[in-house]
């Protein structure tokens, strides 16, 4: 393929990133909180974290970890929607030599029990929201050391107390729970003040994150994400966004809106890695659901650089409070997670006058790989070109290159690409081919000019709003239901979030009804994962051999 890519590049845009430019991240994050000490990192609710105090909090964090006997390269979890100790607590696991296991809030107890158990996590970081499914599974796990938040920790008097006054008590949003021994985010900062810390050699090559993906076998793998895999993707995506940056008026900080979950791969990089990096500001939004409050908070900044998946520029875009907003500062949208659709692209343009930038990513890539340049004008409806270092080639059936035009296996190679999934060697040789490019399961085609667009998916992976889903886990969770005598998970396309789960049983007991299903799956799966359809059949269609064909439970 020649790299013909490159020729798309905008001017100045390098070829080439140095993956070898920092030690570790952490001496990535500690340059920042030098340079920047007096600038605002994160904005949350009206109340600024300045780089300083990023510095002090997550340093006095660290030393905490470390008091608790967390030896370096031990695992922590960390379970909380976007509120500043997020971060605080990824930059005090980091400089403690320790690794982020980052955890969806939203999992059932089954979902983070598996979790905490595959990575092995010794500790916890959670919000209190979610303190009573940490309850339910904790016996079942190695996490016995617990540091326990509330939304308004670090808002200062009143103002924090009223907060958590109002989650607990009016919105009724912590659930009862019972964790003894479990200490408070703000005692753990008290006690880290007063212990040493003991900075350890932390190099390029040690494991930062275990980025948790859907798994083909039905429970997710851990991707494991070296220091360097990070450092090399924030580097890649401030020299590919650098076009886009020249808008902002010379001196002006650029402030990033980070409504996405800071536990997605896309927010962990794109908005809370790369804005330290560069000295930015990201504007923490908790609750992205809550459109009205998203765009009342949005009223109130100007902002440089907003990353979101389709479903909400589509929303944001159609809500009747969007014009409440002063969108003339935007200058990068990049839509990633999921397909970008043309109506939203379109819509998104005409109302912001911000092209959505779509790129392509991947947990195991760190995540980005690809991006349509962001000095475009307008929408392409494909997934743009690989970032700099970073080689594509597509493959058939029989690992041989495909010509330009004709579909094939998108394989990616670049300092991005994990080192593995975690303790899966098995799973590992099936996605790495011998010359070191991850198989990422999706189909693209090529054209001359060396633009990737995806047709197709290998895998009969779901994607629901940018999240993963895998049919197998949906149906192993399923099958175990009394009355079930066997089911099948699909996507279907759906206009809000992309592609919706569809799920076809057929009964063992007459009296199962679509509410029963719909209860046991409120209880056994996270959101995303439940399926929006649901349909009884007297039999599955299968191949001769016994295999469930998906592809014609699609329709109908």
């Amino acid at each position: 393929m020649d790299k013909v890519w490159l020729k798309q590049y905008p001017e100045g845009v390098p070829q080439e990133i140095n993956p070898d430019q920092y030690a570790s991240l952490v001496a990535l994050l500690e340059e920042s909180f030098e340079k920047y000490r007096e600038r605002a990192a994160y904005k949350f609710m009206g109340k600024a974290v300045t780089f300083g105090q990023l510095d002090d909090l997550s340093r006095a964090f660290a030393a905490y970890l470390q008091s608790q006997g967390l030896e370096k390269g031990d695992r922590v979890a960390v379970m909380m929607p976007n509120v500043p100790q997020y971060p605080i607590a990824v930059a005090g696991i980091l400089r403690a030599g320790l690794v982020v296991v980052n955890v969806n809030p939203l999992y059932t107890p089954r979902e983070l029990e598996h979790q905490l158990k595959d990575a092995g996590a010794k500790a916890i970081v959670i919000i209190e929201n979610f303190a009573k499914t940490l309850q339910e599974c904790q016996a079942q796990t190695p996490t016995r050391k617990v540091v326990l938040t509330s939304m308004g920790d670090l808002l200062g008097f009143p103002k924090g107390a009223i907060v958590n006054y109002v989650v607990r008590k009016v919105k009724k949003m912590v659930p009862a729970f019972s964790l003894p021994g479990a200490v408070r985010f703000k005692d753990a900062i008290a006690q880290g003040r007063t212990a040493p810390f003991k900075r350890p050699e932390i190099k390029r090559d040690d494991i930062a994150v275990l980025q948790y993906t859907g798994g083909t076998t039905g429970v997710s793998k851990g991707a494991v994400l070296l220091h360097r895999n990070v450092i090399a993707n924030v580097l890649q995506s401030e020299a590919w966004n650098a076009p886009a940056m020249k808008k902002v008026p010379a001196g002006e900080q650029v402030v990033t809106i980070c409504v996405l979950p800071l536990y997605h791969i896309f927010a962990f990089t794109v908005n809370m890695m790369l804005s330290l990096r560069i000295g930015g500001c990201n504007v923490l939004i908790p609750n992205p659901r809550d459109m009205s409050a998203v765009l009342k908070e949005l009223s109130q900044h100007r902002f440089h650089s907003f990353p979101a998946v389709n479903t909400m520029f589509n929303a944001l875009a159609h809500h009747p409070d969007f014009n409440s907003v002063d969108w003339s500062s935007l200058s990068l949208s990049v839509g990633g997670g999921m397909a970008v659709q043309q109506a939203t692209a379109k819509l998104w343009l005409e109302k912001t006058g911000s092209p959505i930038c779509e790129g392509y990513g991947l947990s195991e890539c760190s995540p980005s790989v690809s991006c349509n340049p962001t000095d475009s004008k307008a929408y392409t409806g494909s997934i743009g070109v690989p970032l700099p270092s970073t080689e594509f080639k597509l493959l058939d059936d029989e690992g041989q290159e495909v010509p330009f035009g004709t579909p094939g296996e998108i394989c990616v190679r670049g300092p991005q690409v994990m080192a593995g999934y975690w303790q899966r060697p098995d799973e590992t040789a099936k996605v790495m081919t011998a010359d070191g490019f991850f198989r990422t399961g999706d189909i693209g085609t090529v054209d001359e000019r060396g633009f990737f667009r995806i047709v197709d998916r290998k895998k009969d992976m779901i994607l629901v709003s940018g999240f993963n889903v895998y049919p197998n886990e949906v149906e192993d969770v399923v099958a175990q239901m009394e009355g079930v005598l066997e089911c099948a998970a699909v996507g279907v396309p759906d206009e809000r979030s992309g592609e919706a789960v569809k799920l076809v049983l057929v009964k063992r007991q007459p009296q199962l009804t679509e509410a029963d299903v719909r209860a046991y799956c409120e209880q056994h799966l996270t959101g995303y994962k439940r399926p929006r359809i649901i349909e009884f059949r007297n039999e599955l269609p299968k191949t001769p051999v016994g295999k469930i064909l998906r592809r014609e439970l699609r329709g109908g």
